[in-house]
């Protein structure tokens, strides 16, 4: 598959909000609020310190999508990108569009000297997922993960 990557503009926004409810269903079986969706996507272009789009072309199509989110660590003095939102349109998986989406980012990461590394999370079930991840260089970790969402009083934007 022939693959153009760049970074995405809010020219982009419909295909991201789409892209983003599929990973929700097909991960989670969860339903996005359009609306709080699109304003997430706005935020990202109209704020660089919440992260950034990438997406892979092929034809002139978008067909996959990478977001990376920051995470300060004071124990490394340096920032780590969290790759997230990742989705990858079903006529194009096994393709090589993820793999060339994160050597993009992980080339991007390499240029910035205050970049100390690559995370991103999964779930435990997706073994091919974890499989293509190690696959490209990541290993696992010692961490787990939980949280408390949403915060007490607050609405969960999802259904």
């Amino acid at each position: 598959m022939n693959l153009t990557i760049r970074p995405a503009t809010p020219a982009d926004e419909t295909v991201l909000a789409a892209f983003n409810t599929a990973i929700a269903w097909e991960t989670e079986h969860k339903h996005l609020d359009p609306t709080v969706l699109a304003a997430g996507i706005r935020a990202v272009f109209a704020d660089p310190a919440r992260g950034f789009y990438t997406v892979a072309e092929s034809g002139g199509e978008v067909v996959g999508q990478m977001m990376v989110t920051f995470e300060w660590s004071d124990w490394r003095n340096g920032w780590f990108w969290w790759v997230q939102s990742v989705y990858v349109r079903e006529d194009a998986r096994r393709g090589g569009v993820f793999r060339a989406l994160y050597r993009a980012i992980e080339q991007r990461a390499a240029a910035e000297p205050t970049v100390i590394g690559l995370r991103l999370y999964f779930d435990l079930e997706n073994t091919r997922a974890q499989a293509t991840y190690r696959a490209l260089g990541m290993s696992d970790t010692t961490y787990g993960m939980m949280e408390v969402y949403p915060l007490p009083g607050r609405d969960a934007h999802i259904g």
